[in-house]
């Protein structure tokens, strides 16, 4: 009403929303208590967390940031405050997992046993494929993740889903992360051909790494790394339409580098992510 007032009388626009003419009066000249003050103080730290975390925190992620900012608040409160102002995370969709395991190569144990709980870092490695469409077609990602802290420490990506591809994200990972001599680590996968392939397994022999898959059809014991899939695809594929694999690229490094590794809040950790969890461990 107040913004229109000017284009017509008080007295129409009363009529019109029903609303008595003291009541809007009495309202213009209303005071914002504390209490009122406090909420759109909040409300401008809470779209602020939201933006940066990109629209993917609902209200106990967002809950969690303001208690690191030394804002003393509830969730359900900030839930409310989130509804007023329209901050929706976004949703998750149906996520589908494809794995080649009639292949002549040999399959292994399930080690891992579903122990997705890592006690140090470089001691439990898991890894998956996943594919994402362009305009030039498929484009597929593997990732290595650290159970210890989710961080994933070695990914790649390519038109093709060979062993090459995995290879690639396995020497990252063990360039980048350099287990100590000695160190049992584990790397488990599922059993697709490309994790059995001589190629793969003769590297995972020159790191000294033990060998961990899936049971068949089991996508549950591969249960972090689908996770991660299904929060990459929720929070950022899904939301993207790539002309080009240079594109999804570009897109899936940034995600990885500099969101997920180094901001996103992961409740798993607290609320805190993967490499400020390590710098705090070490």
């Amino acid at each position: 009403m107040k913004e229109n007032s000017c284009h017509f009388k008080v007295s129409t626009l009363c009529k019109v929303l029903k609303v008595s003419r003291s009541g809007y009066y009495e309202w213009l000249g209303h005071k914002p208590s504390a209490r009122e003050q406090e909420n759109e103080s909040l409300k401008n730290v809470i779209r602020e967390v939201y933006k940066k975390g990109r629209g993917v925190y609902g209200y106990r992620r967002i809950h969690a940031a303001l208690l690191g900012k030394n804002l003393q608040c509830s969730q359900n409160r900030i839930n409310r405050l989130m509804k007023q102002e329209g901050l929706i995370a976004k949703t998750r969709r149906k996520f589908r997992v494809t794995t080649n395991s009639a292949h002549p190569f040999p399959v292994y144990p399930n080690h891992l046993d579903r122990k997705f709980i890592a006690k140090t870092p470089n001691t439990s490695w898991t890894s998956d494929i996943t594919y994402i469409a362009t305009e030039e077609g498929w484009i597929y990602l593997a990732v290595i993740l650290d159970l210890y802290s989710r961080k994933v420490v070695g990914w790649a990506m390519d038109n093709r889903m060979t062993a090459e591809l995995i290879k690639s994200a396995l020497e990252m990972a063990f360039n980048h992360r350099r287990p100590k001599p000695g160190t049992t680590l584990l790397i488990h996968s599922d059993r697709g051909s490309q994790y059995a392939s001589i190629s793969y397994q003769t590297l995972i022999n020159q790191y000294g790494m033990v060998v961990s898959m899936s049971r068949k059809g089991n996508c549950w014991d591969n249960a972090v790394t689908e996770s991660f899939f299904s929060t990459l695809k929720k929070e950022l594929i899904y939301y993207e339409r790539y002309s080009s694999r240079k594109d999804a690229s570009s897109s899936i490094f940034e995600y990885i580098e500099v969101f997920y590794n180094r901001q996103r809040l992961h409740s798993t950790l607290g609320y805190i992510c993967p490499e400020q969890y390590e710098r705090m461990a070490s």
